[in-house]
């Protein structure tokens, strides 16, 4: 995914995905989200990292995790080695590996969004996640009898020292977000359901909107028109997804004109609302009783 290409959802097809990558070139990514759970172990390179209002000068050891909900981008600030471990997982998949005792999805869920999706790993506790990481990374590469069984076991330790370091968590990261990007993403959000121009933002914050334009995109990798899409896009899905007719999703959401609402919809999401609707109860129905 690159800067020009201005799409906010990067769907997962496997459940599980696992990466292990090592970057030599200057990369930026848009600010984006999955359909699936991401942990993301940062080990070196010179990288500001984006959680929806909040970004971060990551440092190795540092570990983050985003929900589907949440957006995020990378943004490699020179040609020095970026060196990071990726792992999405589905919510099916994670439901499957968690017990009523042992939810494993807790440290992806139960924050506000935006918030706590970052802890620092000591030498002793980064030593612990990459000897997981490096013997998911081996299964993954298997065929042998038993190796599925054997990865689900993999997951699930990794998990559960993940939500145990997270739940124990005492580590206050460095926002560096500027604060007019952060206000006016802030702005955005309170006022989606009605018209939002860059003469309005202007006047809000005193500014001029040429200026206001440009430092959102350098920190986003979006027009602040496409950024103001994706929320609403997603918005529509939340509505959707807790029973709201489609009409009443589309208004409610922001959009002017039902016409644009489906074909945006259906453009960003890869599928119409309808069809949403339909996959949603479907996946309600295949869980376990």
């Amino acid at each position: 995914m690159n800067g020009s290409s201005e799409c906010f959802y990067d769907p997962i097809q496997p459940e599980l995905l696992y990466l292990h990558s090592v970057t030599t070139y200057k990369l930026e990514t848009i600010y984006h989200r999955h359909n699936a759970y991401e942990i993301y172990l940062f080990l070196r390179g010179n990288v500001h990292f984006y959680v929806e209002n909040r970004c971060y000068h990551v440092q190795p050891g540092d570990l983050l995790v985003m929900s589907p909900e949440e957006m995020h981008r990378a943004f490699i600030l020179d040609e020095s080695e970026y060196e990071r471990i990726t792992i999405n997982l589905k919510k099916t998949y994670l439901f499957q590996l968690s017990t009523p005792s042992t939810n494993l999805s807790s440290c992806f869920d139960h924050r506000p969004i935006g918030t706590g999706n970052i802890v620092h790993l000591d030498d002793y506790n980064l030593k612990q996640m990459l000897q997981c990481t490096n013997e998911l990374e081996g299964l993954l590469a298997s065929d042998a009898y038993g190796t599925d069984i054997k990865i689900n076991a993999a997951v699930a330790q990794l998990l559960v020292m993940i939500n145990v370091w997270f739940h124990n968590n005492s580590f206050v990261p460095n926002d560096i977000m500027p604060e007019l990007v952060r206000e006016t993403m802030d702005y955005i959000e309170t006022h989606l359901n009605q018209d939002i121009t860059l003469r309005k933002l202007a006047e809000v914050f005193y500014m001029n909107s040429t200026y206001i334009s440009r430092q959102f995109k350098k920190h986003t990798g979006l027009t602040i028109r496409s950024y103001i899409l994706g929320r609403r896009i997603e918005r529509a899905k939340f509505h959707l997804s807790e029973g709201m007719s489609i009409t009443d999703a589309c208004f409610q959401s922001g959009f002017s004109d039902y016409a644009n609402f489906i074909r945006s919809f259906t453009k960003m999401v890869g599928i119409s609302p309808g069809r949403y609707i339909k996959q949603r109860r479907d996946a309600m129905e295949a869980l376990p009783k």
